[in-house]
């Protein structure tokens, strides 16, 4: 027996040096409770309330009995097309994003024709146009 612990010393150690290895870590992972499977809380998670809600109004100017067409964007950059009939024609969009690009374009069939855009209803953009087919634009790069 002499004789192969001499030949096979080296497998011995290792065999060894891995059984006692295993049983550390064994020993380690029950002491710290990190073998047992991770289970989350049991009570949901509370709904995010949004704050300090943005309201863009566009707004469309001129003589009550004009009509066209007018195009603005939503809040997350989407171009709304819409027609109207009569004016004053508004419609108002909001967000939480800090920041929005606002823009209206309005064209109707009248000579004088106004757009608004109001954030949180103040003004921050306004144009007026005049002539035949008259065509209104308003931007706000950081509304």
């Amino acid at each position: 027996m002499f004789g192969l612990v001499k030949r096979f010393w080296v497998v011995l150690v290792i065999a060894i040096a891995l059984v006692a290895a295993v049983g550390t870590v064994s020993r380690l992972r029950t002491f710290f409770d990190s073998d047992k499977p991770y289970i989350a809380a049991s009570l949901p998670a509370d709904d995010i309330k949004p704050i300090n809600t943005k309201r863009v109004t566009y707004e469309i100017v001129g003589p009550a009995d004009a009509s066209g067409r007018v195009s603005y964007l939503d809040v997350n950059g989407k171009t709304i097309e819409a027609s109207f009939t009569e004016l004053p024609w508004s419609v108002t969009v909001s967000t939480t994003d800090p920041g929005v690009l606002a823009n209206v374009v309005a064209q109707g069939d009248t000579a004088a024709l106004g757009c608004r855009i109001l954030v949180d209803d103040r003004l921050v953009a306004e144009d007026f146009a005049e002539g035949r087919g008259a065509q209104a634009f308003c931007l706000d790069k950081a509304a």
